[in-house]
C-alpha cells in the first residue's frame, strides 16, 4: 500500500506542474478541464486498483486460488476503470460547467478511455498478475521444501534409536507372554510407519484418516506408558470429513511425550476434540528440565508455516500454568 501512496504524491505534483504551466501559458479553459480529469482519473484508477490488488491478496491469494483470482481480479478491475472514468467525467462537467454532458461526449469519454486508460490498467494487471504468480511460484517452492522437511524430520523421530528400541523392546517383552497381544502391537507399530508412506505426497488429508492413524499411535504409547498417558478423544462425525496437514496430530501427541515428565504421580492427560472450526489438542504440564529435551527444530512452528500455505486462520497454542493447549484449523475442501 506505501506505494500506492508514492504514485498518488507523484501524480499530485504532476497536476500541480501541469497546472501552473497553463495557468502561464493562458490555455483555454477546456484544456484544463481534460488535463484535471486525465490525471483525477489516473490517480483514481491508482488507488482503486491498488485496493483491489490488496484485498484480492487477502481474501483470494494467487497461491490458492490462482485462475479464480485471475478471472475475478481482471473483471472487477475493469468494470471499476469505466465507472470510474465515467464518474469523475460528469463530476468535472457537472461542477465546473453548466452545461450537462451529452450523448456524444460521454460517448467520447469512454473511447478516450478505453483507448487510454483500459491499455494503461491492462499493462499494470499484467506486470502485478506476472510479480504476484512469480511470488506463488516461489511460495509453493518454499512450501514443498518446508514439507519435505517435516516429513524427513517425522521420518528420523520414527527411525530414533529410542523410539525404535523402546517400542522393540516391548514387543519382545509381549512374544514372550502374550502371542496374541504381540502380533497387535506389531500391526499397530506398522500401522504408523505405513501411514508416513501413504501420506509422504499428500498436501492435506481427512480428520478421518488422521484420527485412524491415531488409534494406532495411541495404542502404542498406552502400551508404553500403561496408565501413566491417558487419553480423551471427543471429535464430533461431522468434522471427521474435515482436511489437515497430515501427521499434524501425530507431532503434537510427539511434543507432549517428549516435553513432559511422565510417572505414576503425574500422569500426563491429553485430551483430543472438535470444536467449530477447529480440532483442540491439549495436555497437562509437568515440563522436564530443558536440558532433557531434545530439539530437532519441528513442532508447532513447523505446522503453522504448513496451514499458511492453504488458509489464513492461525493455528492458536496457548501454555497456561498447568496446560498446553493447541487449536488446529480444520479446513474445508471447496475453500482451499
Amino acid at each position: 500500500m506505501k506505494r500506492i501512496h508514492y504514485i498518488l504524491i507523484i501524480v499530485t505534483c504532476l497536476l500541480a506542474l501541469i497546472g501552473g504551466y497553463l495557468y502561464y501559458t493562458d490555455a483555454p479553459l477546456d484544456v484544463y478541464y481534460t488535463v484535471g480529469w486525465m490525471l483525477a482519473v489516473l490517480a483514481l484508477l491508482i488507488g482503486g486498483n491498488g485496493l483491489i490488488s490488496y484485498l484480492f491478496d487477502k481474501k483470494l491469494p494467487w497461491l490458492r486460488f490462482g485462475a479464480r483470482r485471475l478471472i475475478a481480479h481482471l473483471f472487477l478491475g475493469v468494470i471499476y476503470s469505466l465507472i470510474i472514468i465515467n464518474v469523475a467525467y460528469l463530476a468535472f462537467k457537472l461542477l465546473l460547467t453548466n452545461e450537462p454532458p451529452t450523448e456524444v461526449q460521454l460517448a467520447v469519454t469512454n473511447a478516450y478511455g478505453i483507448v487510454i486508460f483500459i491499455p494503461l490498467f491492462s499493462i499494470y494487471f499484467s506486470f502485478h498478475f506476472l510479480k504476484s504468480w512469480q511470488k506463488s511460484e516461489l511460495q509453493t517452492e518454499q512450501f514443498k521444501k518446508e514439507t519435505l522437511k517435516f516429513q524427513l524430520d517425522n521420518l528420523k523421530s520414527h527411525l530414533d534409536p529410542h523410539f525404535l528400541f523402546n517400542n522393540l523392546n516391548i514387543l519382545s517383552s509381549l512374544i514372550d507372554y502374550s502371542p496374541k497381544e504381540s502380533k497387535v502391537f506389531l500391526d499397530k507399530f506398522v500401522d504408523v510407519y505405513r501411514s508416513i508412506l501413504k501420506t509422504k505426497d499428500e498436501d492435506l488429508i481427512e480428520l478421518r484418516d488422521e484420527m485412524e492413524v491415531i488409534d494406532s499411535y495411541i495404542y502404542l504409547l498406552k502400551t508404553r506408558f500403561e496408565e501413566n498417558v491417558q487419553f480423551e478423544l471427543n471429535v464430533d462425525k461431522s468434522a471427521l470429513a474435515r482436511m489437515l496437514p497430515p501427521l499434524t496430530i501425530q507431532m503434537l501427541l510427539e511434543n507432549a511425550i517428549k516435553h513432559n515428565v511422565i510417572s505414576e504421580k503425574r500422569p500426563l492427560k491429553i485430551s483430543i476434540k472438535s470444536a467449530e472450526d477447529y480440532l483442540v489438542v491439549s495436555n497437562t504440564l509437568h515440563l522436564k528440565p530443558k536440558e532433557l529435551v531434545d530439539e530437532n527444530g519441528s513442532g508447532i512452528e513447523n505446522i503453522k508455516k504448513r496451514y499458511s500455505h492453504f488458509t489464513n486462520s492461525e493455528v492458536i497454542a496457548d501454555k497456561g500454568e498447568s496446560e498446553f493447549i493447541v487449536k488446529v484449523p480444520l479446513l474445508e475442501l471447496e475453500t482451499i
